[in-house]
């Protein structure tokens, strides 16, 4: 995938392209992708914003995902290119010129393809009518996805982040169409675990993410072309740290090896317990022994 965000430009090719903010990459979201993508004589763009920039959703808004891990599902998906500016640069450009300059000049768009509830343009003046009425002008076909139910249920990032947030991840996994986690960087721990046979990984989970409910989850490890079973800690560490922020700590099942400073790939399967202070570091040894023999069983189920 081919990012053309400082060029503003994708060549002569003709695209067909996909619209949307995309937090999370959810199921409802690879519909469009899939509408725009099923063109196959037109090149497959993506315009979508930096999630970190966006500030129209409030100010208690939570991105699902990092924008760089957004990125990796967008080219895992297929797309060959993405134009993905900060939310800044275009938020003042009235809709019709966002439909003149960016899809048609830019991205030469043949295809546009949105979800029922898109917006765009300064103020969010446009809407999925006025995309189709720019089209006809500019000489561009817009497609219009409807919004996907699940079991009588909506799909929306919002309803998969109020899942998170509970604890409800085989319910947001549903509903993602994947296993929602994290790709960050191994940073230095205080390297407790080593002394009790329990080494872990810890990664900062970024400001501005959604938190998943503080405690432990069976999850997924990838590393290089091999998946481990790992018991992953979402929290503070309220036995052995104080006043840190937010972790994401993981034990990883029949692993040795250093992965300090390398970008790691981890899954939630499931909720196991909530986090919780213990009396005594021989009660959390114990409990993390409990956890890990839970989750080398329960593991077999996802993969």
């Amino acid at each position: 995938m081919t990012d053309i965000t400082e060029t503003g430009i994708v060549t002569d090719e003709r695209c067909a392209v996909a619209l949307g903010i995309f937090d999370g990459v959810h199921r409802g979201h690879r519909r469009v992708l899939e509408k725009a993508f099923s063109h196959d004589e037109l090149r497959r763009a993506i315009f979508t914003f930096n999630t970190h920039t966006v500030d129209s959703k409030g100010k208690d808004y939570k991105m699902l995902i990092t924008d760089s891990f957004k990125r990796k599902l967008l080219d895992r998906a297929g797309a060959d290119y993405i134009y993905s500016p900060d939310f800044y640069r275009l938020k003042s450009m009235p809709a019709e010129d966002f439909a003149r300059d960016i899809l048609k000049g830019a991205l030469h768009a043949e295809v546009a393809v949105c979800g029922e509830k898109f917006r765009f343009g300064c103020g969010a003046a446009g809407d999925s009518d006025a995309l189709i009425r720019y089209g006809r002008k500019y000489g561009f076909e817009v497609e219009i996805v409807q919004r996907l139910d699940s079991d009588g249920v909506r799909i929306s990032s919002s309803l998969i982040r109020s899942l998170v947030r509970e604890g409800e991840i085989e319910k947001a996994n549903r509903l993602l169409g994947y296993s929602y986690g994290y790709s960050l960087e191994v940073i230095h721990g205080n390297e407790i675990g080593r002394t009790w046979d329990f080494p872990t990984i810890n990664q900062q989970i970024p400001d501005g993410l959604v938190l998943p409910r503080f405690g432990v989850y069976v999850s997924n490890v990838h590393i290089d072309d091999r998946c481990y079973t790992g018991v992953t800690n979402i929290g503070v560490k309220p036995t052995v740290e104080k006043e840190i922020r937010p972790l994401a700590e993981t034990f990883i099942v029949d692993y040795e090896g250093d992965l300090y400073g390398r970008e790691i790939e981890i899954e939630l399967f499931e909720f196991i317990r909530p986090e919780k202070k213990f009396d005594s570091f021989d009660a959390l040894k114990a409990e993390i022994k409990r956890n890990t023999e839970y989750a080398k069983a329960a593991y077999l189920k996802y993969i």
